[in-house]
């Protein structure tokens, strides 16, 4: 008589194990170390060879290994899998569990990875990490050398403890994100006050070097043709200072403007934001830009807002993207209690990989992605940026406008 396949776990050691995971989840806030305390410990309960904890990556598109029982614990944050592919994919993008009891490379979902030795383990269990409310965690994978048969109760009990691993792992992350926010805005508030003490001597400098010489000399040219017209000197004489005077007062009033410019564009005061979105897609020869801006007022700050970042974001376009046409969109969407703003920037260029090269990486740098972003996050907004190579990039800034700014 065939007694059935043996359970993974005995109810004491179950229990035990349960116990353990759930000190281990209240120990700390960090991702890594639970996932490498619950891969230890679910193989050393379950009698199990190896065990594999795979963490959804903050871009919700990849899945990371976080945690893994030794020696394979050196690939952590090496391993990254995209949903949809391999068998942890595949339970990622399908919420299933998976068992396979041998044969693991006839299976069509398999892929394996050289550094976890996939071929040296026969039976393996991989089951979704959910939690509510956050959805969707991680997978965990048990793998066996000999073969194992896996049962109903087996595949329950690691999905309890996915579950279980799933909420505190789920607070981690988010204490994660928090935790590099504020860095990334200390960093960023660091950078703003570097920025205006920069500002702030470029303009001393300008004004000094030029606009206050050319003062000085306008006062002289014009102190010259007072001399000359009280004294009855030669009429050319006074014609010619005047003249000069007159040069200088032009050569100040530019050097006035453009320092004002670089503070806030004069264009945004003359023909407002639509048109001076309008303008800037003109300045820009090199490529068409179709517009299509709606014709309304915001607060000034956000107005600079999204003309600074339509600015860099065309600016890329020109430098980065070897496009034969981009569109340039604004709106503004109506709300109950507040209006959304929202720029699009779209071109036909040769775009890019955002898995591999995710806002703010080191790769994108000269991209001015993570400029953009800072200067939609600091009025509220966010930046969202779609692209794959081949098929161009969509840039969108959404930023509320409260309605007290109405």
């Amino acid at each position: 008589m065939n007694p059935g396949p043996r359970p993974l776990l005995a109810a004491d050691r179950e229990l035990a194990l349960l116990r353990a995971l759930i000190q281990a989840a209240s120990s700390g806030p960090g991702v890594e170390p639970l996932a490498a305390a619950a891969a230890r410990m679910i193989t050393a309960a379950t009698d199990s060879d190896v065990c594999f904890v795979h963490v959804l990556d903050d871009t919700e598109r990849s899945l990371t290994l976080a945690g893994a029982t030794p020696p394979f614990d050196s690939q952590v944050g090496k391993i990254r899998l995209p949903l949809g592919q391999g068998i942890s994919g595949w339970v990622a993008s399908h919420r299933e569990p998976v068992v396979i009891l041998d044969d693991k490379e006839s299976d069509p979902r398999y892929l394996p990875f050289e550094s976890l030795r996939g071929r040296d383990f026969t039976s393996m269990v991989s089951v979704p990490m959910e939690t509510d409310p956050g959805g969707l965690v991680g997978v965990l994978n048990v793998h066996t050398v000999a073969q194992r048969e896996f049962g109903d109760r087996d595949v329950e009990l690691l999905l309890v403890i996915g579950r279980l691993i799933a909420g505190a792992m789920h607070q981690a992350r988010l204490h994660r994100q928090l935790v590099a926010r504020e860095r990334a805005h200390e960093n960023f508030v660091e950078q703003v006050i570097e920025a205006q003490e920069m500002e702030r001597r470029r303009l001393a400098g300008d004004i000094h070097d030029g606009i206050s010489q050319r003062l000085v000399t306008l006062s002289y040219r014009l102190d010259a043709a007072a001399q000359a017209a009280k004294s009855g000197g030669d009429r050319d004489t006074l014609t010619e200072q005047l003249d000069r005077a007159r040069e200088l007062a032009e050569l100040t009033l530019q050097e006035a403007r453009a320092a004002i410019s670089g503070l806030r564009p004069p264009v945004l005061d003359d023909l407002g934001l639509s048109g001076g979105l309008a303008s800037l897609a003109r300045s820009i020869p090199q490529i068409p830009i179709e517009v299509d801006v709606a014709d309304t007022r915001l607060p000034d700050h956000i107005e600079l807002a999204i003309y600074r970042i339509a600015q860099e974001c065309l600016q890329n376009v020109v430098k980065h993207a070897h496009a034969d046409h981009a569109r340039l969109l604004f709106t503004l969407d109506r709300g109950e209690h507040s209006d959304i703003a929202r720029l699009e920037i779209v071109d036909d260029g040769v775009g890019f990989d955002t898995l591999e090269h995710p806002l703010g990486g080191d790769e994108m740098g000269g991209y001015g992605l993570l400029s953009m972003a800072e200067r939609a996050e600091i009025v509220g907004g966010r930046l969202n940026i779609r692209s794959r190579p081949g098929s161009g990039t969509a840039v969108t800034a959404t930023i509320p406008v409260p309605a007290s700014a109405k």
